[in-house]
């Protein structure tokens, strides 16, 4: 199995430094602010350390803005340091859990999920799109599938995951286009679709199906089969999958056996949100 590239570029067209030098006309905007929910953000599974240099290549935010903002998390609990090398804390899981703990659809899944999960003896995931990845909101994993390890939190590429793709296919024309305009696309393996209109001719077959079907696209050996899930708007504001071994279940029983539990539970968790 190949794992996921250690050192993926940011999918953005442009810096994070310039995304917020864009908005510091707005007198309402905190640069400050941030510039230092962009160095959080740039500690990862797979980066858990950091150095100044490495965090101000990465978020193209000056090395002495960089120093300040670690400063700061620092003596707040938020990060310590080890010589040159800082890390976040257990502190930093509190920022996230404010959100879980308060919306409606995170706290009330596991259940569902764990159903699902038992059901077939396969991981379910619950996702929401965030920027240009989807963002795991809830999880039921009975075994580590993939090179890297998901977990609530965990962020992965929209255009190359079911999760993401099952979203995406239902987003209205301009947001899309807003999408494709930030967003790099990239080969993860020989299989990933890496050309817009090819992705949306796929979009195209989901709405036609209402569920997406990913094929070693995004790690070799791994499958994966989402369903959207709607608010009681009909808006899809969440996506539900279960992702699998490709050499131990077949994309015909994905179809075939998972999707219409999926679909059962897409439904549940729509009655969850507003």
């Amino acid at each position: 199995m190949s794992s996921l590239p250690q050192s993926a570029p940011l999918p953005h067209t442009i810096s994070i430094s310039d995304e917020i030098d864009e908005m510091t006309g707005d007198p309402n905007f905190m640069s400050s602010l941030a510039r230092g929910i962009a160095v959080l953000r740039a500690f990862s599974n797979q980066h858990r350390t950091l150095t100044i240099s490495q965090i101000s290549h990465k978020t193209g935010i000056s090395r002495a803005a960089v120093r300040r903002c670690l400063y700061t998390l620092k003596m707040l609990g938020y990060a310590d340091a080890e010589g040159n090398n800082f890390r976040l804390t257990p502190k930093a899981l509190t920022l996230g859990y404010s959100y879980l703990s308060s919306t409606p659809l995170a706290t009330s899944a596991q259940p569902c999920l764990n159903q699902i999960s038992r059901q077939f003896n396969e991981s379910c995931s619950l996702a929401v799109l965030d920027s240009n990845e989807v963002l795991y909101v809830c999880r039921s994993a009975t075994s580590r599938i993939m090179s890297v390890a998901l977990n609530v939190g965990s962020r992965l590429p929209a255009y190359c995951t079911s999760l993401g793709r099952v979203i995406l296919a239902y987003m209205p024309e301009a947001a899309l286009e807003q999408y494709f305009k930030n967003v790099t696309l990239r080969a993860f393996t020989d299989n990933t679709v890496v050309s817009q209109n090819g992705l949306m001719d796929i979009f195209a077959g989901i709405r036609e199906s209402g569920y997406a079907v990913v094929e070693e696209e995004l790690e070799v050996g791994l499958r994966s089969i989402a369903v959207p899930v709607r608010g009681a708007s009909g808006n899809i504001t969440a996506a539900l999958n279960i992702s699998a071994q490709a050499t131990r279940v077949s994309s015909k029983r994905m179809r075939e056996d998972f999707l219409t539990t999926l679909q059962s539970g897409a439904i549940e968790l729509s009655a969850m949100l507003p």
